[in-house]
């Protein structure tokens, strides 16, 4: 076990400028980080020891439930990458050798373990598999942000199953759930299980594993019996008061008029009462209007699902061309020239909406009757909304710690990943895919736990055990008293940090012992010597006590056994 005195722990009584984070704030300032460049970081031998245990609770879990560990590249033939449609990801780093061959480094490793699979497998009898590792990977993040939580290289568990059929999925994913839920309550963390969008994994379903914490880049929607990603939530709207209605639609003067609060100030009006619309491109299709109320927001994913293709804003050139001045543009009239979505919240009655002419709006625009549309869920769930069961929906900020997949034949189909059933007759592989970020569930337990002074571990994830502070001077007897506590502690096989150094005064090891957050801090000092105990301090709770000296190690065990 080490010792201070020549242990690195760099400590900082300031967290950088641009950190913005709690957890990047605290991982840097006691010493478990540095940066080494935009997205990459270094993890200093604290630092390293929480992954490790973090990593150490993942494969004990996964083992559990019959997993097997194995190891493969992160530089990989793109080739492999172009046979499922992956290569054109955006984040997605590219590489040549020295003979020319495009490589990438791997951001996952469906293709790399499917590509053996089909290779090495056969027969229904091979079937089922479930397959691990543990991992660099890369990925071109376009924003690095909040310190090891998206950073552009970093350790995953990636798993993977293989099934005969979709029954054996269902097996799979259940105990791949089954063991993630152990993992995070291991861990010590608040987490929620949602639905989520199988984004560039592609598949039939997955779900996210969240921590909620003020840094969360993710949004999830909560309600009793309900939780799920922002990106695929849905819920009944609020309802908005509209205005009388209209036989027809009335145009109103709005000069200079632009936005919607201003344009609802000025009639009198509430935001939802208008009808925002946001013309996109659709790839190989031409433009498609989107519509959403007032005040809700457009969901991008939702919107990309609807559409089955991928999109982008239009361009105001040619927003001017097909509906006017941007500012002023509705759907009245447009649904000749082009597909109208309207959102589900959109309730039949009269809105204001853009009238495509410049400073100016239209009063009374009847959706149906005044344009034709296909209705859609496109917009993001709000806070206030209502599930199906009638609960209110809150909007928590969260941290994805892990995900699942149910990927289907989406990548044995195209990686001819196929074997022979009971009757002979060959059938592609049904998979899975099971990822968890050990950096991010140490990110996300400081997030959680920690306090005005510093970060308060839970056991499972603490880089020791026991943070033992000696205030004496080298060869005195308060020295010496440390020295044998410290033998005794680990000997005891406590994990212990003994601060010896020499050159620091008691402020200086107690303020850092409050910072780095172990478990337990045992002080020994010339009082304590006398009285023949050490004073200990739990950290999560701040509970004080005097433990005898006389069976250190026994005494500690004990005072830990109640700690998360």
């Amino acid at each position: 076990m080490p010792k201070r005195s020549n242990y690195l722990l760099p400590t900082l009584r300031e967290a950088p400028a641009d950190a913005e984070a709690l957890s990047h704030k605290l991982m840097v300032r006691a010493g478990l980080i540095r940066q080494l460049g935009s997205g990459l970081y270094t993890y200093l031998p604290a630092g390293y020891r929480s992954i490790k245990r973090t990593e150490a609770i993942i494969r004990e879990e996964m083992d559990a439930i019959g997993a097997h560990e194995m190891l493969m590249p992160v530089i990989q033939p793109i080739e492999l990458w172009r046979r499922t449609g992956r290569d054109t990801i955006s984040e997605l780093f590219r590489l040549s050798d020295r003979k020319g061959a495009e490589m990438v480094l791997a951001m996952t490793h469906e293709e790399n373990l499917t590509f053996h699979i089909a290779a090495e497998v056969r027969s229904y009898r091979e079937l089922p598999l479930l397959l691990y590792h543990l991992q660099t990977k890369g990925r071109d993040e376009p924003r690095p942000r909040a310190g090891v939580l998206r950073t552009r290289e970093f350790t995953m568990k990636d798993a993977y199953s293989f099934d005969r059929d979709e029954a054996g999925l269902e097996a799979s994913y259940a105990r791949n759930m089954a063991a993630y839920e152990r993992i995070f309550d291991r861990a010590g963390l608040r987490w929620y299980k949602v639905e989520s969008d199988v984004g560039m994994m592609g598949g039939s379903g997955a779900h996210e594993y969240m921590a909620p914490c003020p840094a969360g880049e993710n949004e999830i929607a909560l309600a009793p019996d309900y939780a799920a990603n922002v990106e695929i939530a849905s819920a009944r709207a609020v309802r908005v008061e509209l205005p009388p209605e209209l036989d027809a639609p009335h145009e109103q003067p709005t000069p200079a008029l632009t936005t919607v609060s201003d344009v609802a100030q000025a009639l009198g009006v509430p935001t939802g009462a208008l009808i925002k619309a946001m013309p996109v491109v659709v790839e190989g299709r031409g433009m498609v209007l989107a519509l959403v109320r007032g005040d809700h927001r457009l969901n991008e994913i939702k919107l990309r699902n609807r559409l089955g293709a991928d999109f982008r804003p239009a361009h105001r050139e040619e927003i001017e061309a097909e509906f006017g001045p941007v500012g002023f543009i509705g759907p009245v009239g447009l649904d000749a020239k082009m597909p109208i979505l309207l959102d589900e919240a959109i309730r039949p009655g009269c809105y204001v909406s853009g009238a495509n002419k410049l400073d100016t709006h239209l009063i009374g625009v009847h959706p149906g009757r005044d344009f034709s549309f296909e209705p859609a869920d496109i917009r993001c769930v709000e806070a206030g909304d209502l599930t199906a069961a009638g609960h209110p929906i809150v909007i928590e900020p969260a941290i994805e710690i892990g995900n699942i997949f149910k990927l289907g034949t989406r990548y044995s189909a195209p990686l001819g990943a196929t074997f022979l059933d009971e009757n002979g007759v060959e059938k592609p592989i049904v998979m899975g895919s099971y990822g968890i970020g050990p950096a991010r569930i140490v990110a996300a337990s400081i997030e959680q736990f920690a306090d005005q002074i510093g970060i308060s571990w839970p056991r499972a994830l603490a880089p020791f055990d026991v943070h033992l502070v000696g205030l004496g001077k080298p060869g005195d007897p308060v020295s010496a008293a440390a020295e044998a506590a410290y033998l005794e502690l680990t000997a005891a096989g406590l994990e212990v940090l003994y601060d010896d150094r020499a050159n620091a005064g008691a402020g200086e090891k107690l303020t850092d012992a409050e910072l780095l957050g172990c478990p337990l801090r045992l002080t020994i000092g010339k009082r304590g010597l006398a009285e023949g105990v050490a004073e200990a301090r739990t950290r999560r709770d701040g509970a004080d006590a005097s433990l005898s000296l006389d069976g250190l190690g026994a005494a500690a065990l004990a005072r830990l056994d109640g700690v998360a």
